[in-house]
């Protein structure tokens, strides 16, 4: 009896410290509106997750988010996360980066809650993105503002992209045909 117990707990302990499905699909955030985006609706999707700033000198690539958005929208899913990583880009709370974004560049897709993408403080979900260990796939290093990581429809990383690859660029595109 003491040995089926011992290897019950083993088993039971052990089933906590394997990693699980590594599927984006887990996750909930806050959204900018402070509602809550939850990963598992976008089920059977693509999803383009994109760290974004409003002061950035890759700020106009919202255009191009929202076009492809528009133009994809039944088979992928972008979501925004403003994010003050660097040089200071995206210093406002949560209403000034929404009304930004809508005014100038007439977001539509979901934009999370200002989040950090590096360092001490980064989110859950960024962890999991950039790191091998937890998405099963590849380590990430995010350089700047807008660096996309393409998830499939199973919500498993495909692909990563520097800044400096425009979302209406073919290598983001030809995943999408």
């Amino acid at each position: 009896m003491k040995y089926f117990l011992s290897i019950t707990l083993l088993a039971i302990l052990s089933a906590f410290s394997l990693p699980g499905d590594p599927s984006i699909h887990s996750f909930k955030v806050k959204s900018i509106e402070g509602k809550t985006i939850d990963f598992a609706q976008f089920k059977g999707k693509k999803i383009l997750v994109v760290n974004t700033a409003s002061k950035c000198g890759y700020t106009p690539q919202y255009e191009a988010l929202e076009k492809v958005y528009e133009q994809y929208k039944d088979k992928l899913v972008i979501v925004g996360f403003p994010a003050n990583n660097f040089g200071g880009q995206e210093p406002g709370a949560d209403s000034e980066i929404q009304e930004f974004c809508k005014a100038r560049y007439g977001v539509t897709f979901p934009m999370a809650s200002k989040v950090s993408v590096k360092g001490d403080d980064t989110a859950p979900i960024y962890k999991w993105l950039t790191s091998k260990t937890a998405n099963g796939v590849l380590d990430a290093e995010i350089k700047w503002n807008f660096t996309k990581f393409l998830l499939d429809e199973n919500g498993k990383l495909i692909a990563y992209f520097p800044s400096n690859v425009k979302p209406d660029s073919e290598e983001i595109l030809k995943y999408l045909k």
